[in-house]
């Protein structure tokens, strides 16, 4: 099936660290069926307090542990794996914070608890700005062609929508959209700074969430209006992402 384009902080991390592994691929229709079946219990919730069956999962051989959520991946192979690879969450400043104009649908889990507070803050900020404009990617979702039907019924449900045709925009719709876009990543550009690519001298989880939603924006907008977005502070991390 095509890639499940929510996994590349993940690949990315594991690859950071130097860890050896494989992956399977899961279809949108069976995700809750997976975790469940693997006693992973659903790391987010809906707007309306129901459960949320997400990937990716992770299950390290060595020690049985079965982790389902991006950023408590990367929390347990920082602390699991620390003579591997580089450093996942070193101390620097991720001053960045997106207000959205509206409720998010699917938000992130809480992050208070988190170790990595700053860390945390800076991934919920970061997968807001994205989310909100998700709407410019849904069109070029590459849905696996024996199951799209079915994918669809699922992403429909989980929007709380009744018609593919709600996720359409105009083309002023979409325009408008496009510069909130804009303005939501030239925002967060500027915490790179023109040194590039990383926030700092060295890559950390932070660059990592961002380079992944890139790489979902990369495989999933029209190719003019991506063109738009990765000029600029976002071209050297692109390049390494």
């Amino acid at each position: 099936m095509p890639p499940n384009l929510t996994f590349y902080d993940v690949a990315m991390a594991l690859n950071y660290k130097a860890i050896p592994h494989e992956t399977t691929w899961v279809t949108l229709p069976d995700i809750k069926n997976v975790r469940s079946g693997l006693g992973i219990p659903a790391c987010r919730k809906f707007a309306d307090g129901t459960d949320f069956y997400t990937l990716p999962i992770l299950i390290d051989p060595t020690t049985s542990r079965k982790i389902g959520d991006s950023f408590d991946i990367a929390v347990y192979l920082n602390k699991q794996y620390p003579d591997s690879g580089g450093d996942l969450f070193p101390p620097q400043s991720l001053d960045y914070t997106y207000d959205p104009s509206a409720q998010i649908l699917i938000p992130l889990s809480e992050t208070d608890a988190s170790e990595y507070p700053q860390y945390a803050r800076f991934n919920a900020n970061v997968d807001a700005a994205f989310t909100m404009h998700t709407l410019l990617m849904v069109g070029g979702m590459p849905f696996d062609p024996e199951t799209e039907e079915e994918a669809k019924k699922e992403f429909l449900r989980r929007a709380g929508a009744t018609s593919w045709d709600a996720f359409s925009l105009g083309d002023e719709q979409r325009k408008q959209m496009l510069g909130s876009f804009e303005k939501a990543l030239g925002d967060l550009a500027k915490l790179f700074g023109n040194h590039g690519p990383f926030i700092t001298e060295k890559a950390s989880y932070a660059d990592l969430i961002v380079g992944g939603w890139l790489r979902m924006a990369n495989r999933t907008m029209p190719a003019d209006e991506w063109e738009q977005l990765r000029g600029g502070a976002w071209r050297c991390l692109w390049k390494v992402a």
